[in-house]
C-alpha cells in the first residue's frame, strides 16, 4: 500500500502516527504543512492510501441489539427536505446497543432508502437473527426479513427522532462534525465512503488505552491491503503524451543546416600589422 520510492518510509510512519493520534482526524493540508514533502497532492494521496487500507479490510458483522437509520450528508439545499432531497448523499448507519454502553458502528453510502438498498446494507453489516431497532419507514419491513425487527413510530410517540433512536443519531452527528470541522465540508461524494470508514475506524477504537495500538493496527492493514496508486484512487486515466504538431497542422520538420556561405564582413578581418 505504501510507496516508499518517492516518500521515505520514515515519513510514512510519521504520517500514520499523525493520522491515528488525533481523535478528530487530520487533513491533507496539515500533512503538507508538517511532513517533509513537496506538494499538496502527495499529502492528499498519502491520506487517501491510508483510508483505502481501512476500507479494504473485511469486518465482523454487528451482533446483539442494533439501531439502524439513515441520514443525509451535504450542505443546505433549497427544495424538498428529508428523504429524497436533491444535491445530498444518503448514508445508512448502524450501531450496537449493549448493557454497558454503545458498541461498534458501521456506516455506508446508499443510493436510496428503498427496501433493496437497505437490505444490502443490513445483510453486509449485521449478523442474521440480530434485534434491530428502526423508525417506522416502510422499506425496513422487507429489508429486515430474517431479523428481529423492532420498529419505533416516531410520529406517534411524540418524541423527536434523536430521542427515539439516540445512539445512531449521535453517530451521524459525530460523523458530520468530523467532516465539517477537520475537512471544512470539503469531502466529495466519490470519496465519502472512505471518510465514513475512517470515522468508524476511530469510533470503534475510542476506548483504546494507548494510541500506539491504532498506529500498529493501521500499519497491519496497510501491509495486507492491495497497492493503490493516485490514478486508481482518483479514477483519472492518464493519456500518453502526443507528438507536438505544427500550428498549421503539419508535422514539425527538422531544422535546416547551420552551414552557410560566409559573407564579406571586412570589420571582422584582423587588423594589418603596423
Amino acid at each position: 500500500m505504501f510507496d516508499k520510492t518517492r516518500v521515505p518510509l520514515s515519513t510514512w510512519f510519521e504520517a500514520v502516527w499523525l493520522f491515528t493520534v488525533s481523535k478528530s482526524g487530520v487533513s491533507a493540508t496539515t500533512l503538507f504543512n508538517v511532513l517533509p514533502i513537496h506538494s499538496y497532492r502527495t499529502a492528499w494521496t498519502m491520506l487517501a492510501k491510508m483510508r483505502q487500507a481501512i476500507s479494504a479490510t473485511p469486518r465482523e458483522p454487528l451482533t446483539g441489539r442494533v439501531e439502524v437509520d439513515e441520514s443525509l450528508f451535504g450542505g443546505p439545499r433549497t427544495g424538498k427536505a428529508g428523504r429524497g432531497a436533491l444535491g445530498k448523499t444518503l448514508v445508512a448507519g448502524a450501531i450496537e446497543i449493549g448493557e454497558h454502553g454503545w458498541g461498534r458502528a458501521r456506516m455506508a453510502v446508499i443510493p436510496d432508502a428503498s427496501g433493496p438498498s437497505l437490505r444490502a446494507f443490513v445483510t453486509a453489516n449485521i449478523a442474521p437473527g440480530t434485534t434491530v431497532s428502526t423508525d417506522g419507514w416502510p422499506s425496513y419491513l422487507p429489508a429486515l426479513e430474517g431479523y428481529d425487527h423492532e420498529p419505533v413510530n416516531v410520529s406517534a410517540s411524540g418524541n423527536p427522532a434523536h430521542e427515539a433512536l439516540p445512539a445512531v443519531h449521535r453517530l451521524f452527528a459525530l460523523a458530520k462534525h468530523l467532516l465539517a470541522g477537520t475537512y471544512h465540508g470539503g469531502g466529495s461524494h466519490s470519496h465519502l465512503q472512505e471518510c465514513l470508514d475512517e470515522f468508524t475506524f476511530r469510533f470503534n477504537r475510542r476506548h483504546a488505552r494507548h494510541r500506539g495500538l491504532l498506529f500498529m493496527r493501521l500499519l497491519q492493514l496497510a501491509v495486507a491491503a492491495p497497492p493503490a496508486t493516485y490514478d486508481s484512487i482518483t479514477g483519472i486515466e492518464r493519456k500518453p503524451p502526443q507528438k507536438p504538431t505544427h500550428p498549421t497542422g503539419a508535422t514539425r520538420r527538422t531544422p535546416g543546416t547551420l552551414e552557410t556561405t560566409p559573407t564579406n564582413q571586412p570589420w571582422l578581418a584582423p587588423r594589418p600589422a603596423s
